[in-house]
């Protein structure tokens, strides 16, 4: 888990510069996201893929190239994982572990802007909490330098707290989610589109892995 001797200050120092440090949890930010699966995952599950990869391609463009890998499940859902520095988390000055609440309030950057980003499929950028909203589950696994945990969501909503994670020695991100059932009745994921589509992050060397017919392996 993180180490909690080295604190990081109060939270009300902690400059927000994506997501507000006071907020884990916007219910009412969520429940506007699942009355609005439209505006928010136009074209169905490939958005949310997109939302996420995004972020792997902010880490990678801010530290000179980094690596993601997208893998379609046989169960219907998709993990993203990168190589990137992993999830902000701190201790605060009362030793509470707190993580940057990315999955379930706004990204202060783009979700009420109306010049948020394009993502390459032509949609405009929200952020991760669009992508946990609109899932049936979210399972979101964290490694940085100081600790690693994991997370379970259900539509957004935290199920579980931090729960700690055994360290490799490797930094990073790992999503997977299972997108609710109206999505998946819109454009189907695949391979050509998520390929065509990352290859607009120069910085990011993204890999496609397509397990869905295969039999035994999750």
């Amino acid at each position: 888990m993180l180490d909690t001797r080295r604190m990081d200050g109060s939270r009300a120092s902690w400059i927000n510069t994506t997501h507000d440090w006071a907020g884990a949890v916007d219910l009412g930010h969520l429940a506007r996201i699942r009355r609005g699966p439209a505006e928010f995952a136009p074209g169905g599950p490939g958005h949310l893929v997109l939302e996420v990869v995004a972020y792997a391609a902010d880490e990678a463009s801010s530290r000179a190239g980094g690596r993601c890998a997208i893998t379609l499940h046989c169960d219907g859902s998709v993990s993203v994982v990168d190589n990137g520095r992993g999830t902000d988390t701190r201790v605060d000055d009362h030793g509470r572990i707190v993580k940057k609440p990315v999955m379930a309030s706004k990204d202060l950057r783009f979700f009420d802007s109306p010049d948020a980003e394009r993502l390459p499929d032509g949609h405009p950028r929200r952020g991760m909490s669009v992508v946990a909203g609109l899932c049936e589950w979210l399972i979101h696994t964290n490694r940085r330098d100081n600790g690693a945990w994991t997370q379970r969501y259900q539509h957004g909503v935290p199920v579980t707290g931090l729960e700690p994670v055994r360290g490799d020695g490797t930094t990073g991100t790992l999503v997977r989610f299972l997108p609710v059932a109206s999505l998946n009745s819109q454009a189907p994921l695949t391979v050509g589109d998520l390929t065509r589509w990352t290859a607009h992050w120069p910085d990011l060397e993204v890999r496609v892995d397509d397990r869905r017919d295969s039999v035994g392996i999750s």
